[in-house]
């Protein structure tokens, strides 16, 4: 069996017993899974300890495939060893090593020995693409791994938070989950009852509560029965949750309660700040309730921030999820006249910026979570399609969104949000993909 190697290394602004404890902790692998592909951990035994395992399953083509894998060497703070039992790959051997580098730094150095599938032709045709995938998928674990270690780092000094996540299963809600147990905190997770309210019973004692549980407002076209719905699964339901959270022995001090730069309604290129006033229509509405629910918790002491997400971009979920089949066939364009402004942020900023919010004191009232720079719709399309090397040539008509979509078109696709990220920079965040390209190719692996 003949074996190859892969080689990487990264920098990481943190001692080599920091980084190898983050790797560690609950939720570091889910962090380091690339979100192209539909990766997804089955079941573990135990951390990272000599024969503790994962299953994991992987897609290969229309088929998955299980892969286990089983820690041995390991080494604290220096090293550890994954080694495949069963997989895609006849061998796969990957050490992780941590070298101290400077007074506070070290150097990751992830090494892996592995035969290709396929034998002697698997190695022949495939080998070239073998190390493709990797050098993506290990530049994509470097990055986040840096990033995720500094914005940590950022805030050492203070206290690991409790932290009482509604909708923790979602899209935001399992990304933040990974990225506040791999610092340290502990995550526990507010889940409804059958009668549709929160149970708030493991937030007593907690420092804060993250309340992103909701209707997805896109899941599907908008009847009066499916707009009621909406409204009542985030005004009612954040109304009782803060009742509730009230009459607890041990109440959280901060509520991080989600809202959307749809209160802004359709504003064309106007700049839109967290002092902007609110929009007319059905969403605008919606965002204004849902924020006022949350009004007996702030005058009763609690530190409240209402964050007003954009379009969040992630493979694995929301609108990115819908384009990219569109656009990897070539097939994509701007939506109605393209000139709509979309307020985007990428995935990590989200969590990256609920986090801030969580370590920031002084932080409340409206938050725009958004990217510093909104973009057109066409230029978006332009933009997503560059990153896919496609076209973007194929323009869906205003109407015929409107007729595929009705009242949600015109508040979803066609609208014009040009919100911008007032208090999370006055507050010093720091965003990992400040624009377009450089969060499109981070989310996709491409890189070139």
């Amino acid at each position: 069996m003949k074996t190859e190697t892969y080689l990487r290394e990264v920098e990481l602004p943190v001692s080599a017993p920091e980084a190898f404890a983050w790797h560690t902790r609950p939720g570091a692998l889910e962090r380091l899974l690339p979100p192209w592909d539909d990766v997804r951990v089955v079941s573990r035994t135990g951390g990272v300890e000599n024969g503790a395992r994962v299953e994991l399953s992987v897609p290969v083509g229309p088929l998955r495939l299980k892969w286990v894998a089983e820690h041995c060497d390991v080494d604290p703070p220096r090293a550890f060893r994954d080694v495949s039992l069963r997989g895609p790959f006849p061998r796969w051997d990957h050490q992780h090593r941590f070298v101290p580098h400077g007074e506070e730094g070290c150097v990751l150095v992830d090494r892996v020995d592995y035969a290709c599938p396929g034998g002697p032709l698997g190695r022949m045709f495939g080998s070239g693409h073998v190390q493709r995938q990797l050098e993506r998928m290990f530049r994509y674990r470097h990055d986040t791994t840096a990033a995720d270690l500094a914005m940590h780092a950022r805030y050492a000094q203070r206290p690991r938070m409790k932290v009482a996540v509604s909708g923790s299963s979602g899209l935001i809600g399992s990304a933040l989950r990974h990225v506040l147990t791999t610092g340290g905190h502990n995550v526990v997770a507010l889940r409804r009852d059958a009668e549709n309210r929160i149970d708030v019973g493991p937030a007593n004692g907690a420092d804060a509560v993250v309340h992103l549980a909701g209707e997805n407002i896109a899941s599907r076209r908008w009847s009066e029965r499916q707009k009621e719905k909406i409204r009542q699964s985030r005004v009612e339901v954040t109304r009782r949750l803060c009742d509730d959270l009230l009459k607890l022995a041990d109440p959280p001090q901060t509520l991080l309660s989600a809202s959307g730069v749809d209160f802004y309604g359709n504003r064309g290129d106007e700049p839109l700040r967290e002092t902007s006033a609110r929009g007319d229509g059905f969403l605008p509405e919606v965002c204004v309730a849902w924020e006022e629910a949350a009004r007996i918790a702030r005058d009763a002491g609690l530190r409240v921030a209402a964050l007003r997400f954009g379009m969040v971009l992630s493979p694995r979920g929301g609108a990115l999820r819908l384009m990219l089949p569109v656009f990897r066939i070539g097939a994509g364009g701007r939506i109605g006249r393209g000139d709509q402004y979309v307020s985007w942020v990428t995935l990590d900023d989200v969590v990256s910026a609920i986090h801030h919010g969580l370590m920031t004191d002084g932080l409340s009232g409206p938050v725009n979570v958004v990217a510093p720079e909104p973009i057109s719709n066409a230029k978006f399309a332009a933009t997503l399609a560059r990153v896919l090397h496609r076209p973007a040539l194929a323009p869906v008509p205003a109407l015929a969104a409107k007729a595929a979509f009705g009242e949600m078109a015109e508040a979803l696709l066609l609208s014009s949000k040009r919100a911008l990220p007032g208090v999370l920079e006055e507050t010093g965040y720091r965003f990992r993909h400040p624009d377009l390209e450089t969060g499109l190719r981070h989310l996709l692996g491409q890189w070139q």
